[in-house]
């Protein structure tokens, strides 16, 4: 099976890409059946040759997601998805289900607390009520404190 994919070139850093035809059980790295072109991800700069893009794809090769992303968008390939180019195991997608169920049930149980915290305001005549007293405490406690003279001149 032919696969249309591609292979790493560049320096340490600032990769760019090949896009070659090989077979697919064979290393891309090493003897490929033809470049196709070039791919730069840092300025998303695409060289291809797209009548033999167009000749490798109708003799039945199959481009990785990938480079069926980047054919996309060049426009070699029309009235076709995008494929997925990362894919999430079903035991991780089990786990993010599980994580999203809690917080949704810790909302749920947050706003039924905030509910249940939320009080009737006050009217006005209970603030005045309320004034009252505190100013009944104050005049009490008043009264308890004993009052100081002035202190008495001191003799010579």
């Amino acid at each position: 099976m032919l696969a249309i994919r591609l292979a790493r070139i560049g320096r340490k850093k600032r990769p760019m890409y090949r896009v070659v035809v090989s077979e697919k059980t064979k290393d891309m790295y090493g003897d490929c059946l033809e470049i196709l072109g070039d791919y730069n991800p840092h300025t998303k700069k695409m060289i291809l040759k797209a009548e033999r893009v167009e000749h490798w794809l109708s003799v039945g090769a199959q481009p990785s997601n990938t480079v069926h992303n980047l054919l996309i968008k060049e426009g070699l390939l029309k009235d076709v998805k995008k494929a997925k180019s990362v894919s999430i195991s079903q035991k991780r997608k089990d786990k993010k289900d599980k994580k999203e169920s809690k917080k949704s049930e810790a909302k749920a149980e947050d706003s039924k607390v905030e509910d249940e915290r939320v009080k009737p305001e006050d009217t006005k005549e209970d603030k005045v009520e309320k004034s009252e007293v505190k100013e009944e405490k104050v005049e009490e406690s008043t009264k308890d404190i004993p009052i100081k003279d002035e202190p008495e001149e001191k003799k010579k």
